[in-house]
């Protein structure tokens, strides 16, 4: 017979198309119950069965799951790998960049491309797919608002010409927004896109298991155009890259073969 919890899952897999199995079950049953004692449940099913009937705590306990810390820029020196060696790279040969900013969360990433782009790369073609399973967190990162602490590895003159500064918000330069289209996207559930030159996923991965990173690998590697990159986070190194299809590029780079 099923427990609480793996009924719960069950109701979540079915509602929502999340299916928690695939992620490290330690920190999301955390996650979760911290969510569910907060609101004085006892029973995993009860909870989320008040979550289906309340938007309020439906909202709660997605973004709660889905993990949503960004930062403009994060981790600095690989993104000066990324538009010193990698970029030039993948358009040796063309003037069309296709990136795929998987979930991206509040549009940090996506936004952080589209200026780098636009400073280093001024006459290129590009468009930026950026999508995430939270719908909220999509909404906030068309909105463009952002607090300043968000900014903090932000070059200053980056800072200064693509940001509106109204008290302690930070609005991004709307013209960034022509080349990205946020969508809805579903890492463990829905279809790959493919002829993508460039995919950028970090700081997501390492909440997975090993059976779903493999899948996620081999998906990544058949949207992937020949020669072309995935860019993962810090804590992310793919070991056997060559099972999937790549090569290491750089620390965190992979290339595909």
């Amino acid at each position: 017979m099923k427990d609480d919890y793996d009924l719960m899952k069950q109701k979540v897999h079915q509602s929502l198309q999340l299916n928690l199995s695939l992620y490290k079950e330690a920190q999301m049953k955390r996650r979760i119950t911290t969510l569910r004692d907060k609101h004085g449940f006892k029973s995993y099913v009860d909870y989320f069965t008040a979550c289906q009937k309340d938007a309020a705590f439906l909202e709660e306990f997605t973004e709660k799951l889905t993990i949503n810390v960004s930062e403009f820029y994060r981790n600095p020196n690989r993104w000066d790998v990324l538009q010193k060696k990698i970029i030039p790279e993948l358009i040796k040969n063309k003037r069309k960049l296709t990136i795929w900013s998987a979930a991206c969360s509040t549009g940090e990433e996506p936004y952080s491309l589209a200026m780098m782009l636009e400073e280093h790369f001024p006459d290129l073609n590009y468009q930026i797919r950026a999508t995430d399973f939270d719908q909220a967190v999509l909404n906030a990162a068309k909105q463009g608002n952002y607090q300043e602490r968000a900014l903090k590895e932000l070059p200053a003159a980056l800072k200064k010409k693509y940001f509106t500064s109204n008290g302690t918000i930070f609005q991004v330069d709307p013209s960034l927004r022509k080349h990205i289209r946020f969508e809805r996207h579903n890492l463990l559930e829905d279809r790959y896109p493919k002829e993508v030159d460039l995919i950028v996923c970090r700081n997501v991965l390492i909440y997975f298991t090993e059976e779903a990173k493999k899948n996620i690998f081999r998906h990544f590697q058949q949207s992937l155009v020949t020669g072309g990159c995935l860019f993962v986070g810090s804590t992310e190194q793919i070991f056997n890259a060559g099972e999937y299809g790549f090569y290491l590029e750089d620390s965190f780079f992979y290339r595909k073969q």
